[in-house]
């Protein structure tokens, strides 16, 4: 189990500390439907990130217990490490110069109107149309599913990614719940540090995790 679990760290953390749902989820605790909106988006997120990883453990753990074509999640962890480089060097010439902060999305100054669906739908294309978080996505659960571990330790280790992924969505929707008049403050807080220094930050995850897997993917049969 361990293997399983230390293999999705690195991916599940760069999920965890993406700008865009950290900041969306905040931005929408903001609105006059606050509350729900947020644990629309919330919901939506984790089920999202839960059908991904999940079909990728299950196809992936059956790929490799079939002798014939038991190299397909090393070609997939080769081809996400390729992709993983390319996004470093993409967030990296992206980054905001001189403490600016990169502009928001269109769809951001239309939170006021959203409805609930609109939130969880919101949160299912963060997941799985956002090159970054589905590669990260799917880097993640490639690893677990090409580990030795048993059935049993692929949920958990998987159970435990969605978790961990979804901490940008489930801590400011705890913080807005249960922080009381200090909430909005620390939210605020959050969303300013993320939106300055994430660029730095993922670029290096980004570029750290693409030599893993690509090292990983080469150690391996082709």
């Amino acid at each position: 189990m361990g293997e399983a679990i230390g293999s999705m760290l690195a991916s599940a953390v760069g999920i965890a500390i993406s700008p865009l749902p950290l900041v969306a989820v905040i931005l929408m605790l903001t609105t006059p439907r606050g509350r729900t909106n947020g644990m629309a988006f919330t919901a939506g997120w984790v089920g999202a990130l839960a059908l991904v990883v999940g079909l990728v453990v299950a196809v992936g753990s059956g790929l490799e217990g079939d002798g014939d074509t038991s190299t397909g999640p090393q070609w997939l962890k080769l081809a996400l490490g390729v992709v993983f480089l390319l996004l470093a060097l993409r967030q990296w010439r992206n980054r905001p110069r001189g403490g600016q902060q990169a502009p928001p999305p269109k769809w951001m100054r239309a939170m006021d109107r959203f409805t609930p669906s609109k939130a969880a739908a919101l949160a299912v294309v963060l997941v799985a149309a956002n090159p970054k978080n589905l590669a990260l996505a799917l880097g993640g659960a490639a690893s677990i599913a090409s580990s030795p571990a048993g059935a049993g330790a692929k949920a958990v280790a998987s159970a435990l990614m969605v978790l961990i992924g979804s901490l940008c969505t489930l801590l400011p929707l705890g913080v807005y719940l249960l922080g009381g008049e200090r909430a909005a403050r620390v939210l605020d807080s959050w969303k300013n540090w993320m939106s300055l220094h994430n660029a730095a930050i993922m670029a290096t995850i980004l570029l750290a995790l693409g030599a893993k897997y690509i090292g990983d993917a080469l150690g391996g049969p082709l």
